[in-house]
């Protein structure tokens, strides 16, 4: 099946093709003739399948016919996350580019001015965050009336940040005779009684099982102590081949925390999470899609939605409280048909979690092991020099002050004080203990060649579950 064979007129045809498409994913095939046919839809698909474009292709279509006018936006898109929404709007730029459509980005963080201005110009697509559309209307800046088609995307994700009661408010301020179509990645009750209330007869379109993973992505668990975290997910960022990583965390503190050390052990890192202004976000996920950084650092505020190409790995530094999280962390990978592999690192506080997560995909998480790693693990070599030779050649970083010999006593003597003879060199257990790591190093391996590990097995590949 071809995008031709979808029903979209020729000038979209063309926007998807100079776009790189020839054959439209499974939701996109079985929800965009139905959504032409201004039919309602309930739409459930993983992550990472297209989900986005089986609702902004047919609504390019099917607003390119009518008239925009002011203050009242003819079709209306919810997302839960500023990012979501600008990622949205970034689609209807690509594939809009052959249609006069005006669109108008409402959401938070950034000043009114320009939104407003675009609203009394009139608008055919609006796509808001709940909060700054419910801002705008109880300030009298818009009006529902005029909206056609409501779009309510990530809709689960809606329900985590307790955005239902706005949408129920919002939904009842629209006309009834309009479309309506309802995406998530789950399905959980809350959702269904949503559905019922809003959707007229709507068609139930799901291309996955509910709540299971991405068959591209390879998934492991990786259990370790609560402090070699750091180390261990160092030795896989050097030895799993990553080229671009999204490593999530639960807390906005451990993301700048580790942002911080990984920077310090010479990673091209950054971080996102909720206590960053939008301007601020937007330009670090800008760093990351051109190559700037390879690695961010994220809270779930970058868990859902964000389509950012070729990230070949995802470590969940912690297990997500919520499983639902798990789906949508990994999500990150694996995305348009290639591969990608997913980490996550389990310690004991984290057990429970982890159970959660496979209860919820039915299947159990393999633990990685030498057998998943991709460079070859070599034994060190045996040491050819004495213990005493090598001693040697650890030598006090500080240089011995030099003492001023007592009163009555001979500068023959020693420059320390000593007899001849008796002078001290530092021995080992000394310079062990000048040498001694910080907190954060402890547990890094010493760096291979390229291709091969020749130092000791990492430990936390011999670790099972107890």
């Amino acid at each position: 099946m071809t995008f031709a064979d979808l029903g979209l007129s020729p000038e979209l045809l063309k926007a998807v093709e100079s776009a790189g498409y020839t054959e439209p994913t499974p939701i996109q095939a079985q929800a965009i003739p139905p959504v032409l046919m201004m039919k309602d839809i309930i739409g459930i698909a993983q992550t990472g399948t297209g989900k986005t474009a089986s609702f902004v292709l047919p609504m390019i279509d099917i607003m390119s016919h009518g008239r925009r006018r002011a203050l009242m936006p003819r079709s209306l898109i919810l997302e839960p996350t500023r990012e979501l929404a600008a990622q949205v709007a970034e689609n209807f730029e690509k594939y809009g580019t052959n249609h006069d459509l005006k669109m108008a980005l409402l959401i938070g963080g950034v000043q009114m001015g320009d939104q407003l201005k675009a609203l009394n110009e009139g608008v055919d697509v609006l796509i808001a965050t709940p909060g700054r559309l419910m801002d705008l209307f109880e300030r009298g800046k818009i009006l529902l009336t005029g909206c056609e088609l409501l779009v309510i995307d990530e809709a689960d994700r809606m329900l985590d940040m307790g955005f239902i009661p706005d949408i129920e408010f919002i939904c009842s301020k629209l006309p009834e005779t309009r479309q309506t179509m309802l995406f998530s990645a789950t399905m959980p009750p809350p959702i269904e009684k949503l559905a019922k209330k809003f959707l007229n007869n709507p068609k139930r379109i799901e291309v996955s099982r509910r709540a299971s993973t991405n068959e591209n992505i390879t998934a492991f668990k990786v259990p370790v102590k609560a402090r070699d975290k750091r180390s261990t997910l160092r030795w896989l960022l050097n030895n799993d081949l990553v080229e671009t990583a999204i490593i999530f965390a639960n807390r906005k503190t451990t993301v700048r925390e580790l942002n911080k050390s990984l920077q310090r052990h010479g990673f091209a890192s950054s971080e996102i999470h909720g206590d960053m202004d939008q301007a601020s976000r937007l330009k670090e996920l800008d760093r990351f899609k051109k190559g700037e950084v390879n690695i961010l650092v994220a809270s779930d505020v970058a868990a859902r939605g964000l389509d950012i190409k070729g990230v070949s790995h995802v470590f969940n530094f912690d297990t997500p409280w919520h499983p639902d999280d798990y789906v949508h962390r990994i999500g990150r990978t694996g995305r348009a048909g290639n591969k990608g592999r997913a980490f996550t690192l389990v310690a004991e506080d984290d057990a429970e979690a982890i159970e959660n997560v496979e209860k919820l995909t039915g299947s159990p998480v393999p633990v990685f092991g030498k057998k998943d790693v991709r460079i070859e693990l070599k034994a060190p070599e045996p040491a050819s020099r004495k213990p005493a030779e090598e001693a040697d050649e650890v030598a006090d970083p500080k240089p011995a002050r030099r003492k001023r010999p007592e009163r009555g006593q001979s500068r023959e003597r020693g420059e320390g004080g000593d007899a001849p003879g008796r002078e001290r060199a530092p021995g080992p257990a000394r310079a062990v203990r000048e040498q001694r790591p910080r907190r954060d190093d402890r547990g890094e391996e010493p760096a291979g060649k390229p291709g091969e590990w020749n130092g000791p097995v990492p430990g936390f590949l011999d670790v099972g579950f107890g």
